[in-house]
């Protein structure tokens, strides 16, 4: 299948019809992992394995997004503070809520979740191994608390929406998980119908979290999940997907140079982590601070051999749009950097600001959350 026909399919299933009504318990319903699972009731005591589902939780239960939660891994503490600040402040009682770690490594305190009486956990499909392995999937089924897997990373624009309006109807909110759906189509929409007529593919690299760990480190990416899927998604060619044996890793610059990408991207956050000079995209960020950053990391060795960077093809986006429910966000930016001139009218700032405006009560402030590389100087 060709990069037309699968955005062309990609859009058809996105595209298809959805019918919101309210709601009937006992329900059964099917996850991105193809389990039936029976909710018996509406649930109200809700475990997240990855905090950042909190965000999913926003589109839905949006006057209160922790209205349900009773244990989760507040993994925007670690990963987007000023984020988790936002949250924090609009909703002081988050902070009370038990944050019990739950990694993809699946490394949890079961018993103190269990004492929280949960009555549902949201887990990543990602972390279903993990989890099976420390055998709280087993404990789960044990006490009788469905565990719904929803997918963010592994068919990135596939699986959001379905994930989406799966917790809807678990949830009791399919309205409002179908006016989110309707908008994210709408928008994937406009971008599959454009770059489908795309007669030559741009190759692209981006580089996942780049400079997380110092700017020695080089260069973790993704083949077809996460990233690269997202970069598969607007049609072009991502080299990650080409090379890597599994789903994530990392590519020798050497090669990279080798292939010369006609785009080179990166993610970067404001992790709290030591060592990290990453792009620091979000909320409070200057962009002397993302000028900075970029300026630091075309230093490194091999960046001036590549064509990319010598043709101002260098761009950076936050590194949460790839495993985020508003990750439509991430791939407009990605289309508007791969193809300027036909994404010249995008506007994917309005979009994110649109999306929080009209489907959460998440607070907004300015900060920068993707850029284009200033011109060297």
């Amino acid at each position: 299948m060709n990069v037309s026909q699968t955005i062309t399919l990609l859009a058809a299933i996105l595209l298809g019809p959805s019918v919101a009504y309210a709601t009937t318990y006992p329900v059964t319903v099917t996850d991105v992992d193809g389990q039936n699972l029976i909710i018996s009731h509406e649930p109200q005591h809700v475990v997240l394995q990855d905090g950042r589902d909190i965000l999913s939780l926003a589109l839905l239960d949006r006057d209160n997004p922790f209205q349900r939660l009773v244990a989760w891994n507040n993994l925007l503490k670690k990963s987007d503070g000023r984020t988790w600040q936002l949250l924090d402040k609009k909703w002081p009682d988050a902070a009370k809520i038990l944050d019990m770690g739950f990694s993809d490594q699946g490394e949890v305190n079961i018993e103190s979740v269990i004492a929280e009486k949960p009555d549902l956990l949201i887990a990543q499909l990602r972390a279903k191994p993990a989890l099976a392995q420390a055998g709280v999937l087993a404990k789960m089924n044990q006490l009788g608390i469905p565990v719904v897997f929803i997918d963010t990373m592994f068919k990135p624009v596939e699986n959001t929406p379905r994930s989406i309006q799966l917790l809807g109807t678990i949830l009791n909110r399919e309205s409002q998980a179908k006016e989110y759906v309707d908008f994210y189509q709408a928008h994937y929409h406009l971008i599959a119908d454009r770059v489908a007529k795309v007669k030559k593919t741009p190759r692209v690299f981006i580089e996942a979290k780049a400079g997380l760990g110092g700017l020695d480190n080089c260069c973790f990416t993704h083949a077809h999940v996460g990233w690269g899927g997202l970069v598969e998604a607007v049609g072009a060619r991502n080299i990650g997907s080409e090379l890597l044996p599994g789903p994530t890793g990392n590519i020798a610059m050497e090669k990279i140079i080798s292939l010369q990408p006609d785009v080179y991207i990166v993610s970067g956050s404001q992790w709290a982590q030591k060592n990290n000079s990453a792009v620091p995209f979000g909320y409070g960020v200057t962009q002397q601070q993302v000028n900075a950053a970029f300026r630091l990391m075309e230093k490194r060795i091999g960046f001036s051999e590549l064509s990319a960077i010598k043709n101002h093809r260098f761009y950076g986006i936050y590194h949460n749009f790839y495993n985020h429910p508003y990750n439509i966000v991430g791939m407009e930016y990605l289309a508007k950097f791969i193809y300027p001139q036909i994404f010249n009218d995008l506007d994917p700032a309005k979009t994110y600001h649109d999306i929080l405006q009209r489907f959460t009560q998440i607070p907004q402030e300015s900060g920068i959350f993707a850029a284009q590389a200033p011109s060297q100087p």
